[in-house]
């Protein structure tokens, strides 16, 4: 059986997710897709806007035949981390034979050359990435600069890398070289709307930041944007009073934890660095509003930026620690398959995962005793926390669902 996997957050899924799923399948002539899909928090540092369960089943009935989670250790970080957790994934799986993502150039060979360049990254490189993010400049930028400036390649080339989705490419790319992975890149181009749209600009196709914006505003034209699967499930998760989620909802619990918590414990969390502890503390008291998007506007300099204090707010609310989230952890990898939904194809690469998977394959939480496992639950527990409807089960779900079967 030729599978393809994809790495994804489906926040929610959308038409032009379809489409990358359509022609997933007619570029590799897959018989079977499996995707490793964020849980309860993003890349962005923000609640999924559903939680994982109703996300999978709009992955399922959109042509996913196999969904795993991305712990949210690799979620919540920048590129690099993230392409690394989810590639791992796949390649521990020992069924996956080809990794299809979006990119804007829709140029595997330039993005394959890139990453032949930068696999094995030099210490100049890195220094020049560190000083420029220390300036404020987004990954993107800083690595396309530092590139530019260490490497003779064509501007074009170097300008690639100041698109999310090229470097998100890119950095997939890498992960499978570090990992001396078999898995087959291929990339198809991005098409309609861009990453950051905050506003459609087709009739059909949208960016999820602005399908997301549209159903935070009970806007009807969101269905325009989204198939009649993902619509039907929304309406229900809505109705239920699952959804929809956003981050200023967990403004009550960050600033409590920042009020409660010395500059010398929240020092402790993961990319709290230069002082930002003392920067936290300063500028909560000064707040006309109690806003998370209020506390970020505040805390922005040039130094540190929106995208970079978001995910450091998930980490706060995540109890991502310095002890468990570091650099010599994570190059480890993820330590458990967690399967959160299949078809009937689906179970047919679960039965072969038996044989070929390499690291433990698991559908409960108490499979494992992995740290980050515990980091997952809260995640799924702090994003179910803004809920309408305030049940139990909606918190300690990890424990009580089943993998959705299709």
């Amino acid at each position: 059986m030729k599978v393809a996997g994809i790495i994804v957050e489906y926040n929610p899924l959308h038409y032009g997710h379809l489409l990358h799923l359509q022609k997933t399948r007619e570029h590799t002539q897959a018989d079977a897709i499996v995707a490793v899909m964020s849980g309860g928090f993003t890349q962005r540092g923000e609640p999924a806007i559903f939680d994982k369960w109703a996300r999978t089943e709009m992955a399922l009935q959109a042509g996913c035949d196999l969904v795993i989670e991305l712990p949210s250790a690799y979620t919540v970080q920048p590129a690099e981390w993230f392409a690394y957790g989810a590639v791992s994934l796949l390649e521990h799986t020992g069924i996956v034979h080809s990794l299809v993502f979006g990119s804007e150039s829709g140029s595997l060979s330039q993005l394959q050359a890139l990453a032949d360049l930068l696999t094995n990254e030099s210490p100049e490189l890195r220094l020049l990435i560190q000083n420029s993010l220390k300036e404020g400049m987004s990954y993107p930028r800083a690595l396309g600069q530092a590139v530019a400036r260490l490497y003779s390649i064509p501007d074009q080339a170097a300008s690639l890398l100041a698109q999310p989705n090229n470097t998100l490419g890119l950095q997939y790319i890498i992960a499978l070289n570090r990992l001396h992975s078999s898995i087959v890149p291929a990339t198809i181009q991005r098409e309609q709307s861009q990453y950051h749209d905050l506003q459609p600009t087709h009739h059909q196709i949208a960016s999820a930041t602005a399908v997301r914006q549209l159903l935070l505003n009970n806007d009807q034209q969101a269905s325009s944007y989204l198939p009649e699967t993902t619509m039907s499930i929304i309406q229900r998760e809505v109705a239920a009073g699952r959804g929809a989620v956003e981050l200023n909802q967990l403004w009550q619990s960050l600033f409590q934890m920042i009020t409660t918590h010395s500059p010398e414990q929240l020092a402790q969390y993961y990319d709290m660095s230069e002082g930002l502890e003392y920067r936290f503390k300063k500028k909560l008291p000064t707040l006309q509003n109690c806003s998370i998007t209020d506390l970020i506007t505040a805390l922005k300099t040039k130094r540190y930026t929106y995208t970079r204090l978001q995910r450091l707010i998930a980490h706060l609310l995540l109890g991502h620690t310095t002890s468990v989230l570091n650099t010599a952890n994570l190059k480890k990898g993820p330590g458990y398959i967690r399967v959160l939904g299949f078809t009937n194809t689906g179970r047919e690469l679960l039965r072969q995962m038996k044989k070929t998977a390499s690291l433990p394959v698991i559908t409960r939480p108490t499979d494992t005793d992995h740290p980050h496992m515990e980091l997952d639950i809260r995640a799924s527990a702090i994003q179910a926390s803004c809920f309408a409807a305030q049940q139990s089960s909606y918190l300690y779900s990890d424990y009580q669902r089943s993998p959705i079967r299709v």
